[in-house]
């Protein structure tokens, strides 16, 4: 078995001057091990003493096991690089940060460079790319042009999204990838071109790119670049999916958050909103104020659940005030037209949503105080803070909005002198639930005490020192929609 795996030994050989240069060395050194490469074997010795001070040596061929540990250690290192691009790629919820992340994961474990071509989204037409070699500080981005894809074998093909097997390309010349090459890099010499594919179509392309002197891809590396292209389309399409969806919240957002009151002659507004905790902040409470000839027209409402849902029925409910608001302004009217224009909605049936809510109309009196008409609908009453400190109730009941087509409705009409101040408020306010036991509700004779102690305040101010109540008892806790509108009668 010696001879076999040592034929340049035979008996008597002088081990210091043998040839195998490591067993050689380790005897001059005095070493009791060697490990190395001979004749394309991978060898392992091992020096054990004998008795007379000799010693023998014991030679292993340890090619395939140490074949088998590579191949392990290769494939551990496979993994966990395709974990961690997972976890880089799942954590990028924008297009361009998914973009920059597949451009430089790859960089160094699979090449010296890394280009993605991408089609960025309409009106523009023109290929775009960014860019990731070893040594750049950050990603370079560009607008290419179609010639780039026809210069590069195989790229047209992958932006196409043909699903082919990525190829490596030997022997590319330099001036086919200089408009996305850095300066420094050099000639490239191996090319790996991946298809970005998803389900809805072709995301782009990689473009792995390996310097001269460095070996090129092995089956292994085109399966894992291919599984990675991959991931990295799948990311790039929920990248995709993900702004859509949040540019169609922002416009959401935008037409549902309350609006800036408008100046209303002989009255001072100011509104308060929290939403339910929403990342939109949008929900189901709301407020509006429309001017009128002689005054103004107020709304202010609580629709049945919480989020998006909700707010999406606050949208119907508002519009509809809108439209039928130019038609009848009278509060008591307006509030049943309301109400069948939601029975006649095509989805009222399915919805099963109504909604609480307090229309009222503003008019000025000669002496410089207001005359307040409220229609309530199912809503809390409205409170009224006089200026000496007195808090009173406005009467309005009534049933909600779209929970019966023969719903009732009741309208009460009060004066408020200058310096007095209506507010309006949903059950937000005195339902939330904080304080010492965390259960308690904020309650009606809380919410009566602070405006009693803020009588003769502006209506910014005194609305801004509720919610700041309101927030010290949730303790930032859980709590349901709030909005608030005050009205105070200017001087004259």
């Amino acid at each position: 078995m010696a001879v076999d795996l040592l034929p340049e030994l035979t008996l008597g050989t002088d081990l210091a001057r043998c040839a195998v240069p490591a067993l050689a060395r380790a005897v001059q050194a005095g070493a009791d091990t060697f490990d190395a490469e001979h004749r394309g074997r991978r060898l392992r010795g091992t020096r054990r003493g004998l008795a007379g001070g000799r010693c023998a040596w014991y030679v292993r061929d340890v090619t395939e096991e140490q074949a088998r540990t590579d191949a392990l250690l290769a494939e551990r290192s496979r993994t966990a690089f395709l974990a961690q691009a997972g976890s880089r790629l799942g954590l990028s919820l924008h297009r361009d940060q998914t973009l920059r992340a597949t451009a430089t994961l790859p960089v160094p474990y699979l090449a010296d460079a890394a280009v993605v071509v991408h089609r960025p989204p309409p009106p523009e037409d023109e290929p775009h790319w960014i860019r990731y070699a070893e040594g750049d500080a950050l990603p370079a981005t560009g607008v290419g042009s179609w010639d780039l894809a026809a210069a590069v074998p195989g790229l047209a093909d992958a932006l196409d999204g043909d699903a082919v097997e990525p190829s490596p390309w030997l022997n590319a010349e330099p001036a086919d990838l200089a408009e996305v090459l850095p300066d420094h890099f050099g000639r490239p010499g191996t090319l790996l071109i991946s298809p970005m594919l998803n389900a809805g179509g072709p995301a782009g392309a990689l473009i792995l790119i390996r310097r001269a002197e460095r070996a090129g891809f092995d089956q292994r590396e085109i399966e894992l670049a291919r599984e990675f292209a991959a991931r990295a389309g799948a990311a790039l399409a929920a990248a995709e999916l993900y702004g859509e969806q949040a540019h169609l919240a922002r416009v959401l957002q935008n037409s549902l958050l309350p609006p800036e009151l408008p100046a209303v002659g002989g009255a001072t507004l100011a509104g308060g909103y929290r939403a339910a905790g929403d990342s939109l902040r949008i929900g189901g409470d709301f407020y509006d104020v429309f001017p009128t000839e002689e005054g103004a027209m107020f709304a202010l409402g609580d629709v049945c659940g919480k989020g998006v849902g909700a707010a999406v029925l606050t949208g119907r409910v508002r519009q509809s005030l809108q439209t039928l608001r130019l038609v009848e302004q009278r509060p008591l009217k307006l509030m049943r037209l309301l109400n069948r224009a939601l029975f006649d909605a095509p989805d009222a049936a399915r919805s099963a949503q109504f909604t609480t809510l307090l229309l009222g109309t503003l008019a000025r009196q000669g002496d410089g105080g207001l005359v307040v008409r409220v229609a309530g609908g199912g809503h809390p009453s409205p409170l009224i803070v006089r200026a000496d400190g007195t808090v009173d109730q406005v009467r309005v009941g009534g049933m909600p909005i779209g929970a019966l087509t023969a719903a009732r409705f009741v309208e009460a009409e009060v004066r408020l002198a200058p310096g007095d101040l209506l507010l309006a408020y949903t059950d937000g306010v005195t339902e939330a639930r904080g304080g010492p036991t965390e259960l308690e509700m904020f309650g009606n004779a809380r919410l009566r005490q602070a405006l009693a102690s803020g009588a003769g305040l502006p209506p910014a101010t005194l609305v801004d020192r509720l919610l700041q109540l309101v927030d010290e008892w949730l303790d930032g806790q859980v709590h349901d929609d709030i909005a608030m509108l005050a009205v105070a009668a200017a001087p004259a």
